[in-house]
């Protein structure tokens, strides 16, 4: 055998090598137990052995008679009252069930904050196609790795790895669960001071498309960009005026954000959009990966699979968004426990450690995803000295219209400091998230449309 030939043979394997590492579709067999065993979107259709979770039946998909669309949404169990009370006092009888955080919490504020557990409804659903969608992909998915660390290939509609295999791959499920292709929602944002005082830090009106869920498109031609958002800020009266824009791709490294900022009076685009910056919307208190408890790439940690857990998660607390102001929802030092659902469901267990040479102000964080919705929920995250630091957390609510389980209030808890920051309220709103007929223009989320649209 020539050298000439050894070299080419060597080439050819080498590329089959890593073609065969980047596979990671399971087999024909295994994808249909999602038409058995499994939801369609992976989990698992039976519930647990005493019935505390009950079997997945096809989720809520029958709005309320009186609800209207970028109204005020509903509360499907209003009428329910709580199974039991979690607190300080009884905390260890239910660790196993609790998060690292949610313990902390109990601990540090043992006479205001509490756990207050309901019956749990599975009522994460989604049309047919997206279910179609996800059956496809469960054989065709594949991760490979980029300069943003591991991403997705090949997948389009639906949930890219249904029967996850690995850490990352439950975290790319994660960036694009489900929750409609085009909306708009209108909410602020508060920094609870650790003595208890509110700050108002934005109020925003938000337009949203995803593209990865757009009826007409496909894998083949997909172009990476998930998810579309446009800002725009109107209190407080400093902040009046700003924007912020951002084009977010399964390729996180491909992600770009613009900003304008009305004492420049120009659009700039943003150098770092990821990880461990701090978020513009939020006033620099929390980081663009606490975004909805995490988003953004996936390169400067290891992620292992621990495995699936029943937790006493946030779910269905569609009760946060009936009190008719934000500040009825705020407490000194965590949201009013009154207007927080929690239930039991099982959920995929990720932690995340911090790779050698690599930095981040956590060196490790655990997240807690949501089986049927894929929504990651709660996280805990440690510093640099190994100490419990930040509760990144999801207030997921039932919205059968779409259909869909969405998180819509989201935050970090300080443990250490005690101050806490929460988006996405939208009690004061006069809407709450509209969802759209048709996607916005793709011009709408264009640097050039949001310095033209800009005032100040």
């Amino acid at each position: 055998m020539t050298l000439t030939t050894i070299k080419r043979s060597a080439a050819i394997l080498a590329v089959l090598s890593f073609v065969g590492a980047a596979q990671a579709g399971v087999s024909a067999a295994e994808a249909a137990k999602l038409k058995g065993e499994l939801t369609p979107l992976g989990a698992e259709r039976a519930g647990n052995r005493d019935g505390s979770i009950p079997a997945w039946t096809g989720g809520l998909t029958a709005a309320t008679q009186d609800f209207r669309n970028g109204g005020r949404r509903t509360d499907p169990f209003a009428s329910e009252k709580a199974t039991l009370q979690v607190t300080a006092k009884n905390m260890d009888q239910f660790a196993d069930k609790l998060t690292e955080g949610t313990k902390v919490m109990l601990r540090k504020y043992p006479d205001s904050f509490r756990v207050d557990v309901y019956p749990t409804h599975r009522t994460a659903a989604a049309p047919q196609w997206m279910y179609d969608n996800t059956f496809q992909n469960a054989t065709r998915a594949t991760v490979q790795e980029a300069s943003a660390g591991p991403v997705t290939k090949g997948a389009y509609g639906g949930i890219p790895f249904p029967i996850p295999k690995t850490g990352a791959e439950v975290m790319l499920n994660t960036q694009v669960r489900w929750r409609g292709a085009a909306w708009n929602q209108q909410s602020s944002g508060y920094q609870v001071t650790a003595d208890g005082r509110p700050v108002l830090v934005h109020t925003v009106n938000v337009d949203n498309v995803a593209p990865y869920y757009y009826r007409e498109g496909s894998a083949e031609n997909f172009d990476g960009a998930y998810w579309m958002v446009r800002v725009a800020t109107s209190g407080p009266a400093l902040r009046a005026g700003e924007a912020i824009l951002g084009h977010l791709l399964v390729d996180e490294s491909k992600t770009a954000t613009w900003v304008y900022l009305t004492g420049q009076r120009r659009v700039r685009k943003l150098p770092n959009s990821c990880c461990d910056t701090p978020h513009p919307t939020s006033a620099g208190i929390v980081t663009f990966d606490e975004i909805e408890t995490f988003a953004t790439r996936l390169d400067r940690f290891d992620w292992k699979l621990v495995g699936k857990k029943e937790m006493y998660i946030p779910y269905n607390s569609n009760r946060l968004l009936v009190p008719t102001k934000d500040t009825d929802v705020l407490g000194a030092h965590h949201l009013q426990p009154e207007h927080v659902r929690w239930e039991l469901h099982r959920v995929w267990v990720v932690e995340a450690e911090l790779k050698p040479g690599q930095r981040h102000t956590s060196t490790k964080s655990r997240y807690y995803i949501d089986e049927d919705s894929w929504w990651p929920v709660l996280a805990d995250r440690w510093d640099a000295n190994g100490q419990l630091w930040r509760m990144p957390f999801s207030i997921p609510v039932a919205m059968p219209d779409i259909p869909a389980v969405v998180g819509t209030a989201w935050g970090t808890y300080d443990l250490l400091s005690g101050t806490y920051f929460i988006a996405e309220l939208m009690n004061s709103s006069k809407e709450q998230y509209r969802m759209l007929p048709q996607p916005l223009p793709e011009k709408h989320f264009s640097p050039d449309a949001l310095a033209g649209d800009s005032v100040r």
